[in-house]
């Protein structure tokens, strides 16, 4: 892929993130919104970083995340339109999949569990909120459209439309993710 190609992909999944912030794609709301919103700062270096890997950038992303909280591999697998909403303690794991138009909040883990068969890492849907201090673990599948509630625990695979609770984990309705995915790309 061409230098150009590059940089137009790169801003395309920046104005997808920015839109889900601000609901709309401008220069304004774009420095506005860098400037005051730390998840979006980090999305910002994740995606660059992404696709021009070099220490320098490299190392600015290392320092969002020291400054931040965030932890996310650039080379991760991350759908368009990604939200944090608040920044602080996130970490998810290197090799964890994360669909378009998704929420994370502060808090958060998605990682590595299990034993045999079970070991290896989740991959999320399109759409899914995931609330405040919420630990997705293991190898599970979280459908389209769910809603995981504040710290609850999931280990086991998500239907799609589904609203998850508790420690374990567990389908308190089908309602999905509703008004808590705003700005979809």
């Amino acid at each position: 892929m061409s230098i150009l190609n590059r940089i137009r992909s790169v801003i395309d999944l920046i104005s997808s993130d920015l839109y889900r912030y601000t609901g709309k794609i401008s220069l304004k709301s774009f420095l506005s919104t860098y400037f005051t919103t730390p998840g979006f700062n980090y999305s910002v270096w994740l995606r660059i970083c992404a696709d021009f890997d070099s220490i320098p950038m490299k190392y600015l992303l290392l320092n969002k995340k020291l400054r931040f909280g965030i932890d996310l591999n650039p080379g991760m697998n991350l759908g368009r339109g990604f939200y944090i909403g608040h920044f602080g303690t996130i970490i998810v794991s290197p090799h964890a999949v994360i669909g378009d138009n998704c929420n994370i909040s502060q808090g958060v883990t998605i990682g590595v569990a299990g034993k045999g068969e079970s070991k290896g890492v989740p991959v999320i849907g399109d759409r899914v909120y995931i609330g405040p201090g919420a630990k997705v673990l293991g190898k599970i599948r979280v459908g389209n459209n769910v809603a995981i509630g504040a710290n609850a625990v999931i280990i086991k695979d998500v239907p799609d439309n589904a609203v998850v609770v508790g420690v374990p984990g567990k389908v308190v309705s089908m309602d999905g993710a509703g008004d808590y995915i705003l700005n979809v790309t």
